[in-house]
């Protein structure tokens, strides 16, 4: 047996040796990394970034008055009157279509806004699949009106918590605008009106 040091083996022992825990640590990490990657590459296809609105109106008026001006048909054609919008509807504008049954379509704002009730709950909540006619065929948002009892001059006050959320992207600040124009301030002029 020959047990002469030998500088060359050595060395090709030492790279051997080095590329043998290069190899492996790279097969590790490519492992480790490869679910990373597969998850990039593979999206949940979740939005992070979509635009919603949230908004907490008052009202001096019991909950059942709010809600049957919010889902009877002659009741809301007085809103869309208040909200002065008739006067760019034209002459084919179509009449109010309102019912407080569940599944039941609606049209709003001579015929702009459309939808069906998804689910109602009286004095308490409404849900409707929303649309206004300039959105792409098919787009519809979720609009929830949660009625609660609020504190108020007259201790008969309803907060409705309005929740959108589905609208095309970049249409959030004209529906919100919308929101308070033509549905709570001439719901709030109804109401003081038909003193509620």
């Amino acid at each position: 047996m020959n047990h002469s040091f030998n500088p060359l083996s050595m060395s090709a022992h030492a790279t051997s040796r080095r590329q043998l825990i290069a190899v492996a640590g790279a097969a590790i990490g490519g492992v480790a990394l490869c679910p990373l990657r597969i998850l990039a590459e593979e999206s949940d296809g979740l939005s992070r970034s979509a635009e919603a609105i949230h908004q907490e109106p008052v009202f001096e008026a019991r909950r059942q008055v709010v809600y049957r001006a919010l889902t009877d048909a002659k009741q809301f054609d007085q809103i869309v009157l208040l909200s002065g919008v008739t006067q760019s509807m034209g002459s084919g504008a179509k009449p109010t279509e309102l019912s407080p049954e569940p599944g039941s379509a609606f049209t709003l704002f001579g015929g702009y806004i459309v939808g069906r009730q998804i689910e109602l709950v009286r004095d308490t909540r409404i849900v409707q699949a929303w649309r206004a006619l300039s959105w792409k065929p098919g787009e519809y948002s979720i609009a929830s009106f949660h009625l609660l009892d609020a504190a108020s001059k007259s201790n008969m006050g309803t907060k409705i918590v309005f929740d959108q959320r589905g609208f095309p992207a970049g249409t959030g600040e004209h529906l919100a605008t919308g929101w308070k124009a033509h549905y709570w301030e001439p719901l709030a002029k109804l109401l003081t009106q038909n003193g509620s």
